[in-house]
């Protein structure tokens, strides 16, 4: 009696509370750790994600492949995803969830610097140029040396590298690495959304759940912001920097042949993914126990750590209770009941269909921005981290809370994401109208005879201004002559001497530029970009106007899927919706999206071994066409399809309301008989008391 006594009286005090009986770490803190950390490892695994996308045109550069390739290594992390998800998500469970999670993180991190492997091992980049700079002298090759064959090797042209040296260095084996990494990413990631979350549910109250997924949930939007950014930093940077003197490039961040310094970011990235790995080895494995009494001034989540809580023995019932053989059997029935749900059936359709469109559009947006308003890799990649994303955010959030203030039903909340979509899809239309004029470049997009009309016909690279030099057609290095016309090199633009060094070599007595008095070339592109500079902000603006607004169908779309199935059916729809669109959308799109932009190159760049390298410059108006087009086209499928979703919805929704009516009539008739009957039981108990009865009862006796 004196020890309860005493209990009672800390407990009145607070003199200690749970912190007392769990000296070292008390669960609420645990809880808080886990979420801290948690969070910390979704902004690692979103950051790294986001810095992929961000780097397509460098690595399309660098490994001197085709966007279909890029594709192909994007969709990898799916692939990587989808090996593992159902062991994972299953075994995962039953172990010790946080070191599943930590395990996850430093594979992520190992794939991450596999991915930056390369570049220690294939040596320095060498970019296409058909003119060798020589240090301290004055007098720099000639680009165009008349009948001398002996030059080919100076051009640039692909005998000048020995076999043996391109045996050392396949790009083949190089672009596999970065390929495997991110497969390696995939299989990393995969425990820390199923078993982060599942964690949290277990371990905190209902109402704080909630809460907590929604801040992980918040803190990984806040990752690809800082992924593009990070990847617009490395992009300005050279991609040897360190390694070569800045002095001797010739080449701006503007130029299609520029790579950044890709490698760098990787490595940021990893050492953070590495980092978040951390605090999971030291979290346990369930929250600890404080005792089978409950203090009166432990918070909601300490409650819920009590041993034999009721929110515990509901929770872990069915790992007791349900063997694995069982569930198997079960699983089977239970899919094809799923499946065959028509409106989840049609709901599942569309958001694969949509999802196609948006990946292949997000993927692919950056190269979109550079090719066709020619912006820097840099400004592309900070234009989506700081514009994008964060209206992307925005229109998720307001979404979810104007379902809230408006209070829509799964019809409404129906109508709603299928009305912002359509909203959007028809904003989207005028983006076609922002076109930019295709860069002049002579024998590409317009003829040496014919300068001042752009088209895309087949144009010979020789004519007779350049007929007396040796010079190759595989090269790309543009000079602008001083008529505005770029040329695809020095050679092909018939200069035959070159003054000065790096970015400030002058070509002279270049017989094709055709300017009275003034037969001169400098390096680079010509600028040719005041309609794309007017038209830039407008293309901004509807980009994040559209992105807003189509956002905001999102929250409300993703409870239509929650709704729209029965409870027991809600974890496996989830689940089944998650692997259909990971499969059908995430691996395929990049894949398809960038083959479709590989047909609309005009000029192909070419590899130190041979064969076809990275594209230098693209027909704008088909890739307009095919981008768009593409997107829009299958946005056009999704709306379709949803017509007869509608429809569906709108029967299950009065069936659904028949069966409620009739159920409540049903019960309605049984409460009214019990209601009779209990006034019958009434009426009889009452009955003895009455005075005919009573008279009669007397004359029976009589």
């Amino acid at each position: 009696m004196e020890e309860r006594t005493e209990e009672g009286h800390t407990q009145e005090n607070g003199g200690s509370d749970c912190a007392a009986r769990q000296p070292r770490t008390s669960p609420c803190t645990s809880l808080r750790m886990f979420l801290v950390a948690l969070s910390f490892a979704y902004f690692a695994k979103a950051l790294s994600g986001s810095y992929m996308k961000s780097t397509i045109t460098q690595l399309e550069r660098r490994f001197d492949i085709p966007s279909y390739l890029i594709g192909v290594i994007d969709g990898s992390f799916e692939i990587g995803n989808l090996l593992v998800i159902a062991f994972v998500s299953y075994f995962g469970a039953k172990l010790h969830r946080p070191k599943i999670i930590a395990v996850g993180c430093v594979l992520m991190s190992i794939g991450t610097f596999i991915i930056a492997l390369p570049h220690f091992i294939i040596g320095r980049y060498e970019f296409e140029t058909s003119v060798r700079w020589v240090v301290n002298s004055t007098l720099n090759p000639s680009p165009c040396q008349p009948d001398s064959p002996a030059n080919l090797t100076e051009d640039g042209t692909l005998p000048q590298v020995p076999a043996s040296g391109c045996e050392g260095e396949s790009n083949l084996s190089m672009w596999i690495y970065v390929l495997l990494g991110n497969v390696l990413r995939g299989i990393g990631e995969t425990p820390v959304q199923p078993l982060g979350i599942s964690y949290i549910d277990d371990f905190a109250t209902e109402e704080n759940a909630a809460l907590y997924v929604g801040c992980v949930q918040t803190i990984s939007v806040v990752g690809p912001v800082f992924g593009y950014l990070l990847g617009s930093l490395c992009a300005k940077i050279y991609v040897d920097i360190g390694f070569v003197k800045m002095e001797t490039i010739t080449i701006t961040p503007s130029d299609s042949r520029w790579v950044g310094a890709w490698w760098l970011g990787y490595l940021i990235a990893g050492v953070i993914t590495l980092l978040s790995a951390i605090p999971f080895w030291f979290l346990p494995r369930s929250l600890p126990v404080p005792g089978p009494e409950v203090p009166e001034k432990c918070t909601p989540e300490q409650t819920s750590f009590i041993k034999g809580s009721p929110l515990l023995k509901h929770k872990y019932s069915a790992d007791e209770h349900t063997s694995f053989i069982e569930m198997a059997k079960d699983f089977i029935p239970t899919l094809r009941t799923l499946l065959a749900h028509p409106v989840y059936l049609v709901y599942l359709c569309v958001t694969i269909i949509q999802l196609n469109s948006l990946i292949g559009m997000v993927t692919y947006k950056p190269k979109y921005i550079e090719q066709h308003f020619r912006q820097s890799a840099s400004k592309a990649n900070f234009l989506m981290g700081v514009i994008n994303i964060p209206a992307v955010a925005l229109g998720m959030f307001s979404g979810g809370l104007l379902m809230k203030r408006l209070k829509l039903n799964i019809m409404g909340a129906a109508k709603f994401a299928f009305g912002t979509s359509l909203i959007g899809y028809i904003l989207s239309l005028f983006f076609f109208a922002m076109s930019c004029e295709n860069a002049k470049v002579a024998g590409v997009t317009l003829s040496y005879d014919n300068i001042d009309r752009i088209s895309y016909d087949k144009h010979p690279l020789f004519t007779d201004c350049n007929s007396k030099c040796v010079c190759s057609s595989s090269d790309w290095d543009p000079v602008c002559g001083e008529n505005g016309i770029t040329y695809v090199s020095p050679c092909l633009a018939g200069c035959t001497t070159s003054a000065g060094s790096g970015k400030n070599t002058v070509f002279s007595n270049c017989s094709c530029v055709g300017v009275a008095g003034n037969f001169t070339a400098s390096t680079g592109h010509c600028p040719q970009k005041d309609d794309c500079d007017r038209m830039f902000p407008y293309f901004l603006a509807l980009s994040v106007i559209t992105s807003f607004i189509i956002s905001l169908g999102g929250t409300p779309g993703y409870m239509l899927l929650i709704r729209c199935i029965k409870p027991q059916l809600k974890s496996l729809a989830l689940g089944f919706h998650a692997l259909a669109t990971r499969t059908l959308a995430g691996i395929p799109a990049p894949i398809y999206f960038g083959a479709i932009i590989d047909t609309t190159c005009l000029k192909w760049g070419q590899k130190r071994c041979g064969g076809i390298g990275a594209c230098r410059i693209y027909n704008t108006t088909a890739y307009r066409i095919a981008y768009l087009g593409l997107t829009l086209s299958l946005r056009t499928i999704s709306f379709i399809i949803c017509i007869p979703g509608f429809i569906l919805l709108s029967r299950q929704l009065k069936e659904e309301e028949r069966s409620a009516i009739h159920g409540a009539l049903r019960n309605g008739g049984t409460e009214l008989d019990v209601l009779r009957k209990e006034e019958l039981v009434i009426s009889n108990s009452d009955q003895p008391h009455h005075p005919s009865e009573n008279s009669t009862d007397r004359q029976t006796r009589l």
